[in-house]
């Protein structure tokens, strides 16, 4: 597994483990970002990611999206 920062734009891959305290994790499932889901990078910069989670496209900074494991 890896963070879903080592992802490069363009690229699907699909949710393996969401890591942090329960409220991070619960958040991030909010948004859709669950064990076994997709979400395409659309793009990064600096760390932070723009990422497409099925119909929305969400921006995560550097340390939400390393808490999300690909």
């Amino acid at each position: 597994m890896m963070p879903l920062t080592m992802a490069k734009p363009g690229e699907t891959v699909t949710i393996r483990k969401v890591t942090g305290r329960d409220e991070v994790r619960q958040h991030l499932a909010e948004l859709g970002f669950v064990a076994d889901g997709t979400v395409t990078v659309v793009s990064e910069l600096a760390g932070n990611l723009i990422l497409q989670v099925k119909d929305s496209r969400i921006a995560l900074d550097h340390t939400l999206a390393n808490r999300v494991m690909i």
